[in-house]
């Protein structure tokens, strides 16, 4: 699973960078989507990968905390870049003839630092939270990664007020932008009512299925994982629920965004036609 994320997200970046009729702000972001998601998994996968090989689940303590800390970052910097993808929808449906000057490349550049700037403060304001933790009073943590809630639970001294920080950044860096995908979609929903036919509708919206589907895999998967276990926490099922989160989600996006977009398809059997001519040349060469 961990090499079809790797591989999928890489094939999806050298799509987007050999095809000059990809560059464009959706590719643009789509690209720095599939690297984050590598980084995303990679924060976690290769431990666990290496727990079980060594049948050893140690962690050390600034290990954990590197581990939280990426796995924070790129976690915020998919939510963020869900949300530039989703603006940039919005403008490519409602304001097609200034589409151009709107996501020009300046724009495209301070959309994607601002959002490695959101996603590095969120990081280190989780890290300055669990640095205060002094004692704990368990040394296990019941899923296969450093998971910043469970991490809390783990302090033998008050924690009230670090809950009260992480609700208060959970509700900055996690519902903020999800209201910025629903304020989106409303306004594209409502432009594409007032399109007369029904194609005109379908091929407008068609260009939103992929991103909506990723949007909902993984904002789904990521509520079911937090909200669900505050409702009725169960170890296994929070565990299965956060395999699903941080492992499953991004290897299905590539399938995602390749099966539902005919210029990804197109690209990527280009490429493959490429790889098969250049093999029969360096055949007859070698010949």
């Amino acid at each position: 699973m961990y090499l079809v994320t790797v591989l999928g997200n890489l094939l999806i970046i050298l799509a987007v960078i050999s095809d000059s009729h990809l560059h464009t702000p959706m590719y643009f972001f789509l690209s720095k989507l599939s690297f984050t998601d590598i980084c995303f998994t990679s924060s976690t996968v290769p431990k666990l990968i290496l727990n079980i090989l060594t049948h050893s689940r140690v962690i050390s303590y600034l290990g954990c905390l590197t581990q939280m800390s990426l796995f924070i970052l790129f976690g915020c910097m998919d939510y963020m870049l869900l949300t530039v993808m989703a603006y940039d929808r919005y403008v490519a449906i409602c304001h097609p003839l200034h589409y151009a000057v709107i996501m020009n490349p300046q724009h495209c550049v301070f959309l994607l630092l601002l959002s490695i700037f959101v996603s590095t403060l969120d990081s280190q304001v989780h890290s300055l939270v669990a640095l205060q933790i002094m004692c704990f009073k368990n040394v296990e943590i019941t899923s296969f990664f450093c998971d910043p809630s469970q991490l809390l639970e783990l302090s033998c001294s008050g924690t009230f007020v670090k809950n009260i920080v992480i609700y208060i950044l959970s509700i900055l860096f996690g519902f903020i932008p999800m209201s910025g995908i629903i304020f989106s979609y409303y306004k594209i929903v409502s432009a594409l009512v007032k399109i007369p036919s029904s194609r005109g509708r379908y091929k407008a919206f068609s260009t939103c299925g992929s991103h909506l589907s990723v949007v909902c895999l993984f904002y789904g998967t990521g509520f079911g994982t937090y909200l669900g276990s505050i409702a009725s926490y169960s170890p296994w099922e929070g565990m299965v629920a956060t395999l699903m989160y941080a492992v499953v989600t991004p290897m299905l996006n590539p399938f995602i965004y390749s099966l539902r977009n005919r210029d990804i398809l197109s690209t990527v059997k280009r490429l493959y036609l490429w790889k098969v001519q250049s093999q029969k040349i360096c055949h007859l060469f070698g010949r």
